[in-house]
């Protein structure tokens, strides 16, 4: 079968890697792409805001599944002009992506199913923003409504700092039509923990946890960004609270989709918090996570082809996927200055000796005359598996210390709460 991903960032080579191991795939594609994915798949200059193009190179080249990536082309509604083509895709339609779209409609569609969240005002007026912020406990949380690459959420430790965010999303429009509407809500306390699960419509298919580290620093310092890194599994998600996420989460979402008739299929990504009063959804997302996906390819030892089609055909509950034992480390190593502004074109080195030991996920690169260079702001996911966390943690920062390229960063404390609880 011929497979075509879509999207150019790590999450997709790490969907590449998996998928050109399985035997049932014959050629691979990816539009656009990036340097990394050019080595193991034909990359097609095709953006994804040119979605007609999609559809007829789909057609044209005989593809047999095309694999979403990003989160705004979901929004933006290519798996429905692909089906409507007569092409088989996986993610969900657009009127089910409104799910991770719309902060406002995904927090309405958790209270109306009792899916546990934070307590939350929604509003389009920034007046009435500001007046309900202002209300709130410290710190307070202010969201862009719509997507916003990762980077809309405001932790506010004051009321003049929210209000200043109200003011930057909605006024300002930082983020564009993102912030057409903000969601204001109560800060949640403890650790973050992002969950993965198949949904087909009528059943689900839960992956292991992982953890992302969203600020830019390290010890939660700094701005928030796409991810810094990851690890899998997350220890504080023990079978008692694994059931509990089952339960409250999935099993109620999965109601939720059917009591509305909303066509869900496709990966359901929650971002939870583990709190004292059990976990709490802080938003929905209707993709794979971005680094998440590296670590959970890295673990998943069953062949991924055979997971998405069961989706798509509604044949879940006939799977049962294996995942290596041991833990997994994903670091992101980003341009300076990211997530603010950054330069490109910066010419990286030692990728061979990294990759020795462990599997370089490409995200921001181009490779030009067989050199890769910088294109973005998180540029390369070092990633690594091992018997246990702290194995594999050493092997990913180990092979980080070969790569180079000038300004380069990346956290030094990815998975350290892990090996402390």
């Amino acid at each position: 079968m011929k497979i075509l991903i879509l999207g150019s960032g790590g999450r997709e080579h790490a969907l590449a890697w998996k998928l050109s191991q399985s035997k049932r795939v014959s050629a691979l594609y990816c539009a656009p792409g990036n340097g990394g994915i050019s080595q193991m798949a034909t990359c097609v200059p095709i953006p994804l805001s040119e979605p007609a193009r999609l559809v007829e190179f789909a057609k044209s080249e005989g593809i047999g599944l095309t694999v979403v990536g990003p989160d705004d082309a979901l929004a933006d509604g290519i798996v429905d002009l692909f089906v409507s083509a007569g092409l088989r895709i996986f993610g969900p339609p657009q009127a089910a992506a409104r799910l991770e779209s719309s902060k406002v409609f995904a927090k309405e569609f958790m209270q109306r199913h009792g899916i546990p969240t934070a307590r939350s005002g929604h509003f389009t007026d920034s007046k009435e923003a500001k007046k309900f912020a202002s209300q709130m406990s410290l710190p307070v949380v202010v969201k862009a409504d719509g997507l916003a690459l990762g980077k809309g959420v405001i932790i506010a430790q004051t009321h003049a700092e929210a209000e200043a965010a109200i003011v930057e999303i909605m006024e300002e429009r930082k983020f564009g039509a993102a912030g057409n509407a903000v969601v204001i809500e109560e800060f949640l306390e403890g650790p973050e923990c992002s969950i993965h699960a198949l949904v087909d419509g009528t059943h689900y298919l839960l992956f292991p946890s992982a953890q992302d580290h969203k600020r830019a620093l390290d010890g939660d310092q700094g701005l928030n960004t796409g991810g810094m890194g990851t690890y899998s599994p997350v220890p504080q998600v023990t079978p008692a609270v694994e059931q509990i996420i089952r339960t409250e989460v999935l099993d109620r979402f999965l109601s939720g989709i059917q009591k509305e008739n909303i066509p869900y299929r496709g990966m359901l990504f929650p971002g939870l918090i583990l709190t004292a009063a059990g976990p709490r959804v802080l938003e929905f997302n209707c993709r794979f996570g971005d680094p998440e996906t590296q670590v959970l390819m890295a673990r998943l030892d069953s062949d991924l082809l055979d997971l998405l089609e069961a989706t798509i055909d509604g044949t879940l509950s006939l799977q049962t996927p294996h995942w290596k034992s041991g833990s997994a480390v994903c670091v992101i190593a980003a341009s300076g200055g990211y997530p603010g502004s950054y330069a490109k074109g910066k010419r990286i080195d030692g990728l061979e000796k990294a990759g020795a030991s462990a599997v370089v996920f490409h995200a921001g690169t181009q490779c030009e005359s067989g050199a890769f260079h910088t294109s973005g702001g998180r540029v390369l996911g070092i990633t690594a598996a091992g018997p246990t966390l702290k194995e594999a943690r050493d092997t990913a920062y180990g092979a980080l210390e070969h790569i180079h390229f000038e300004g380069m960063q990346f956290r030094r404390d990815i998975g350290a709460r892990g090996l402390a609880s």
